[in-house]
């Protein structure tokens, strides 16, 4: 394949040749070869597929709210060429048995995976540490998440464990004892009602995760652990990190969501952690765009409709959120609060860099044929009927977003929308484990 004319996000405008799973060359005026396909990229750009390491796809256990077939195919037309599941399924995976259990039912992916290990108190690091594991997480701190909330200590032996195998940790750091439990007392309303959502953002306070980011941070230097702390949502979180020296993520919902939206949400608003402030959503998109935050990971937790419409401390935590990622953020682009090579760092070369995936997030000769082109000139209203997840709502219905027009995985077009007639088209399955890829032949020289 030869994609012609694109412009790259630091505003070269280049050919790229693909050759079998790689970029064989980058450069201006390559000749086609014989039966060579060509994309015309001219007014267009070309960008590296995004690496969303932060994704529940449901399965196993709970394959009505998401599979493997139906996330991938989000993010396949979202611009998203590897995704990094988290361990909360039912089982959780917390031993090398429900590692592969869940490794099994990732083979209809279209997307590139990781595999993310849990702890529990009845882990087995041993059989899980034999596996292709991407990292330990998300670790939770706060019993109140789940059943896969953990005690300091047992945090401290996981940090322990990894550092010695050398295996990030990715942390979800709420401290519970500071929740305002006074926040749910009274009359909320129905699930719809404004009331009902903001109080889960009262509820679950930014001191809350402020004061448990500051203690995952200090037991990861303890430890000497690499931490890795998610959907961070305040900036005196990200403040913290970044005095660490440590890394964070940020979602999309965090970004462009706020209480202001809680009237609209209602309980399909409730997340952990909770929307916060609009002044507090302003400085963590502040923050992006001047470089203090690593990544944009979209916590994608799909919940069914039904499920999300009981009262608040019925309906579950979590919103979809894959296929919009590259979207939302290049419409931020578009309408010039953001720049184009900020968002190539934030989802795919930092990713690739802090999780040591050598090969991805980059459009360089030797590295994995990954890619995505776009038009920024044409975005699109996001609506939940043109999503292809299985949730079938969106917190970001009615916002603009740049879809993707081709999105390949090492080489192959996994999605292709032609945009005049929209008309859509997907690839077949071929996502494997990153854990398990060789390193590419320009990584090895």
């Amino acid at each position: 394949m030869l994609i012609t004319g694109a412009e790259l996000a630091d505003g070269r405008v280049r050919d790229v040749r693909v050759r079998g799973e790689t970029i064989d060359a980058v450069g201006q005026g390559l000749d086609a070869a014989a039966g060579e396909r060509i994309v015309d990229a001219r007014g267009r750009h070309l960008l590296p597929g995004a690496i969303d390491v932060h994704v529940h796809f449901r399965e196993p256990g709970a394959s009505h709210k998401e599979t493997w077939t139906s996330g991938s195919r989000g993010a396949a037309a979202g611009g998203v060429t590897t995704v990094v599941d988290q361990p909360n399924t039912s089982p959780p995976t917390v031993d090398g048995d429900a590692f592969d259990e869940k490794a099994a039912l990732a083979a209809p992916s279209l997307v590139d995976y990781g595999i993310n290990g849990g702890v529990t108190g009845d882990w087995d690091p041993e059989s899980l540490f034999e596996r292709p594991l991407f990292a330990l997480g998300e670790v939770f701190l706060a019993d109140s998440t789940g059943d896969m909330g953990i005690a300091t200590d047992l945090f401290e032996d996981a940090l322990a464990e990894a550092a010695a195998r050398d295996v990030p940790v990715t942390v979800h750091a709420e401290d519970e004892t500071l929740f305002d439990a006074d926040a749910l007392d009274g009359d909320l309303g129905g699930a719809g009602t404004a009331a009902n959502a903001d109080a889960w953002s009262a509820y679950r306070t930014a001191e809350a995760e402020v004061a448990a980011v500051e203690r995952a941070l200090a037991a990861g230097a303890e430890s000497d652990a690499q931490v890795h702390v998610a959907h961070t949502s305040t900036p005196e979180a990200i403040d913290a990190v970044r005095d660490a020296g440590a890394t964070c993520e940020v979602t999309p919902h965090h970004l462009f969501l706020s209480r202001a939206d809680a009237g609209r949400l209602g309980t399909f608003g409730r997340m952990n952690p909770p929307l916060r402030s609009e002044a507090r959503r302003a400085g963590v998109f502040e923050r992006l765009r001047d470089g203090d935050v690593d990544v944009v990971a979209t916590d994608h937790a799909p919940h069914t409709v039904a499920e999300k419409r009981h009262g608040l401390t019925e309906a579950p935590s979590g919103v979809p959120g894959v296929e919009t990622l590259y979207p939302l953020l290049l419409e931020a682009v578009r309408k010039g609060n953001l720049t184009l090579e900020r968002v190539r760092d934030v989802v795919a070369a930092n990713p690739a860099s802090i999780f040591g995936l050598e090969a991805k997030g980059r459009i360089e000769p030797g590295a994995d044929a990954d890619l995505v082109v776009v038009d920024l000139t044409n975005p699109r209203e996001i609506e939940a009927g043109a999503l292809h997840g299985a949730a079938g709502w969106t917190p970001f219905e009615g916002l603009l977003g740049v879809f993707p027009e081709l999105t390949t995985v090492r080489g192959t077009v996994v999605y292709e929308r032609d945009p005049v007639t929209g008309a859509e088209s997907f690839g077949d399955a071929g996502g494997r484990n990153v854990r398990d890829l060789a390193p590419s032949e320009g990584d090895a020289a």
